[in-house]
């Protein structure tokens, strides 16, 4: 634990100079609460509370402390920011040091730098600094100020109604996303947030909760995100094994073709099959196969008085003892031999949840109907501009995670509620929330050979609209009906 360099001396005989100035820092604070409390929205929405946190240009603790870490150190180069930050939060750790200077031996889950990149003479120098500091899930979550507002900003700081800065970079996103590469970190996703930074009903709620989400006003944004994980080093075939959860319902016809045609992958493949009561002989089926095949591992969940794949794939995902899971829906529809291609991206670490895609190379004829067509492009499309990232199809019904990460989106499950029926959103508004890097396989779709679909295209149609509307409040509003601003 580093303690700041006036660690020993007592808080409460702060000097009349050093006590003026507190009161400036948070009496500016407060001048700005609005936009503020907006930074302090954002940070909760994409950092997870009890975790390990360093911030970077923390001035007088409130984001810090805002974010709830189980071990929080903030670093200042301001003296008196970081002593009225220690004497307000006395739970958390200061020290006065210059970013470019970072040299200590600790690992954190999360580094905020919250509108300090302008304050740095040499970015990459500090970003190649923090870089030791992190692991494969460390995050790197960075606001700063759009660029286009530099003359605004300008201007309010002659005011005096911006903190005036000695030394200031505006850099476009793109220039602080090429910094990250340069510095061996990859950029997850990037968002942009509050068009009208001062609260001035009713016009501040139209500009921040319509306006600033839509195409053309949002590049004018005050506050551009950019989230950004260390570049992962490539895990060993060897070293993992892999759970194939497969949800059936009256699927009997697929079995064993299902079990002929999983390829085994790393150093195990288990295939766990999650019956939903079915009636054709399908859990029969799968029995028999266990005996056919002594040498695959095998195993039957029967899902009992549950329904619904979320349930089944979150029966399997508890069951599976693989260290990366993936859900192959039993009708075939996406060829096992897919499979291959999502253990590889997850191993090599080019993506953290792999997605697939059935809209990319031409289907089957009759793989699916022309409605259900149309709706998953337009769900697509609907969800990545919600998301921020982008998800080409949604709805395919292979995923691959791995268990650590699953673990998290369901330690998490909550914030977004018991919503989703599918399976697919659970996964997918979870890996969002907890920062993965998410990348698509495309797969060829093929028809049906046996059975017939379990969806309803118009009552599930209905059910993706609500999750819809689910997911925009609590991504594109930062939860808004959960806290009022």
């Amino acid at each position: 634990m580093m303690d700041s360099t006036n660690s020993n001396k007592d808080l409460s005989e702060m000097s009349v100079t050093e006590k003026i100035s507190g009161e400036f820092l948070l009496r500016w604070r407060k001048r700005n609460a609005y936009y503020y409390r907006w930074l302090d929205r954002i940070y909760r929405f994409y950092v997870r509370p009890d975790s390990r946190i360093l911030h970077l240009g923390c001035q007088c603790g409130d984001l810090l402390d805002a974010v709830k870490p189980s071990y929080g150190l903030g670093i200042d180069t301001d003296p008196i920011s970081i002593r009225l930050a220690q004497k307000r939060f006395p739970d958390l750790n200061f020290s006065v040091l210059d970013p470019h200077e970072l040299d200590f031996n600790e690992k954190f889950d999360y580094v905020l730098i919250s509108n300090s990149l302008g304050k740095w003479h040499d970015i990459q120098r500090v970003l190649e600094r923090i870089r030791p500091l992190t692991d494969r899930n460390t995050r790197i979550v960075i606001t700063y100020y759009n660029y286009l507002w530099e003359w605004i900003l300008r201007i309010g700081s002659h005011l005096k109604i911006r903190r005036p800065e000695a030394y200031q970079n505006w850099l476009p996103r793109e220039d602080i996303v090429n910094l990250l590469s340069l510095s061996g970190f990859d950029v997850i996703r990037s968002d942009s947030y509050l068009l009208l930074p001062k609260r001035i009903p009713p016009i501040t709620a139209l500009c921040n909760y319509v306006l600033a989400l839509l195409p053309g006003f949002r590049y004018l944004n005050l506050i551009d995100l950019v989230i950004a994980r260390p570049n992962p080093a490539p895990m060993s075939d060897a070293d993992l094994t892999v759970s194939v959860i497969v949800p059936c319902r009256n699927e009997r016809g697929n079995i064993a073709d299902l079990v002929k045609r999983t390829p085994v992958m790393g150093g195990h493949t288990e295939i766990i099959f999650v019956d939903g009561s079915s009636t054709d002989g399908t859990a029969d089926e799968v029995e028999r196969q266990i005996q056919l095949h002594p040498e695959r591992s095998i195993s039957l969940i029967h899902q009992g008085d549950s329904t619904g794949k979320g349930d089944a794939v979150r029966k399997g995902f508890a069951a599976a003892a693989g260290d990366l899971l993936v859900i192959l829906d039993a009708d075939l529809t996406v060829p096992p031999e897919d499979l291959p291609k999502f253990f590889k991206a997850l191993k090599d670490g080019t993506g953290e949840f792999i997605n697939g895609s059935r809209l990319i190379y031409p289907m089957e004829k009759h793989a699916m109907r022309i409605l259900n067509l149309l709706a998953n492009k337009l769900f697509g499309t609907l969800f990545t501009w919600i998301l921020g990232q982008r998800f080409r199809d949604t709805l395919c019904g292979t995923k691959m995670i791995s268990k650590e990460n699953y673990q998290l989106i369901d330690a998490n499950r909550h914030y977004f509620g018991d919503i989703d029926p599918f399976g697919d959103f659970d996964l997918i508004f979870g890996a969002v929330k907890q920062n993965l890097k998410v990348v698509e396989i495309p797969v060829t779709y093929r028809a049906r050979t046996y059975g017939a679909t379990n969806i309803s295209r118009f009552r599930h149609g209905l059910m993706l609209f609500k999750m819809s509307w689910s997911a925009f409040k609590n991504i594109k509003w930062l939860g808004a009906d959960k806290e009022r601003t």
